[in-house]
């Protein structure tokens, strides 16, 4: 009998992710201009200080994997739904531009224990041979952080001041997610105890000769999806107002959050037995086609619609293949280092995008800008395909 996925696990995850995402991550767009008031501070540092954050957190992220392995990804979770809670207090209580600073690391640090990276490690050890699926279901459910908490957000901070909200959001991780994260790691821990209930292993198709140079394709492939991905969503509106769409921009960027979920949709329903390599390879493809789009169609209203769409959909099947590829490729034991080792590379990608694009937009213009990372976003694309060519043919297709 082949095994069930964890429904309830997924379920559980699915809600600390969108706090998780939500809190942590989506709201500080709607917070910043209240933020850089704050401190008299204008909005291009607030972001600079989020991007200093994201860029030491990536730093960390290799330790944290090795965590994920050495003492469980649930417990790892648990501590950090705590860390998160106390990191957006002293955030919300800081005095000056230093402190606050030192909470917002502090806060993208324990970001890295609760988001995706650590849910992947922990239901890669509650029930590995089905790891893939489960991986997809909550994917699936976690792509709804952005529509629920940017609504969420405004509202709160229509009401409430920008030091309030991280207060209420400090309650949401220590009283809904730290209790589910506390349940699901007795739940791996039961699982890893009990002889009849422990859960199978994964082997990685990749021949252990061939293991080092497969992951750091992989690692490359990923950094250049997020560089890509990360630089161009920051700027998604400037760059659509560039090119001629005027106030349509922000219309347009709407269509990005349930392209995402449809992806994975279709590829729940339809792609069950779509080897993650391939899936990896479509995903690799559509970001970058959605730039071409938008290079050849601006400033059509119908082509930039496209554009969010395509790239949309490419960035909600990399969140998938992040999971699962790695689970294929390299199997199930070390997987929380290898997700450490990923996520570093990827966070650091990120948090230098949006200032690296932005240089190039002066320097050479919204087009040429576009049409290199188009480029860059091409190389991954290929990337995968090499990796495709270490593995046995048998496993490929299979």
């Amino acid at each position: 009998m082949s095994e069930r996925v964890p429904v309830a696990a997924i379920a559980a995850l699915g809600v600390t992710q969108i706090i998780g995402y939500g809190t942590l991550y989506y709201s500080f767009s709607i917070l910043a201009p209240d933020m850089a008031r704050h401190f008299a501070w204008s909005n291009e540092w607030i972001f600079g200080a989020l991007s200093a954050a994201l860029l030491i957190g990536g730093l960390t992220a290799p330790w944290l994997g090795a965590l994920f392995d050495r003492i469980g990804a649930g417990r790892v979770m648990t501590i950090g739904s705590a860390a998160a809670a106390a990191a957006l207090v002293v955030c919300a209580m800081a005095p000056g531009k230093t402190s606050f600073v030192v909470a917002l690391i502090a806060v993208e640090v324990a970001a890295n224990l609760v988001q995706y990276g650590a849910a992947f490690a922990l239901l890669v050890q509650l029930r590995p041979q089905v790891a893939q699926r489960s991986i997809t279901y909550l994917t699936l459910i976690a792509g709804f952080a952005s529509t629920i908490f940017w609504p969420i957000t405004a509202a709160l901070h229509a009401q409430l001041s920008w030091q309030e909200v991280y207060l209420v959001f400090a309650a949401l991780n220590l009283l809904v997610c730290l209790p589910l994260h506390a349940w699901l790691s007795r739940g791996v821990r039961k699982s890893r105890q009990t002889p009849s209930a422990a859960p199978g292993r994964v082997e990685g198709m990749l021949n252990p000769d061939l293991r080092g140079i497969g992951f750091a394709l992989m690692v490359t492939g990923f950094s250049l999806q997020s560089l890509v991905s990360s630089a161009v969503l920051v700027h998604m509106v400037p760059l659509l107002s560039g090119l001629g769409l005027g106030a349509t921009a922000a219309v347009v960027g709407t269509l990005f959050g349930p392209s995402q979920v449809l992806s994975r949709l279709i590829n729940m329903v339809f792609g069950r037995n779509l080897p993650p390599l391939h899936l990896a390879m479509i995903g690799a493809a559509l970001i970058p086609g959605g730039v071409v789009i938008l290079l050849l169609a601006a400033p059509s209203i119908p082509g930039a619609m496209a554009f969010a769409v395509v790239f949309g959909m490419g960035n909600g099947l990399l969140s998938i293949v992040t999971g699962t590829l790695p689970l294929t490729l390299f199997g199930s034991d070390g997987y929380g280092k290898l997700q450490g080792r990923m996520m570093s590379a990827r966070l650091i990608a990120s948090a230098v995008a949006p200032f690296v694009l932005a240089l190039s937009m002066t320097w050479i213009g919204i087009m040429w800008s576009l049409a290199i990372t188009a480029g860059l976003g091409a190389v991954a694309v290929l990337i995968f395909c090499i990796i495709g060519s270490l593995v046995p043919d048998k496993q490929r297709l299979g």
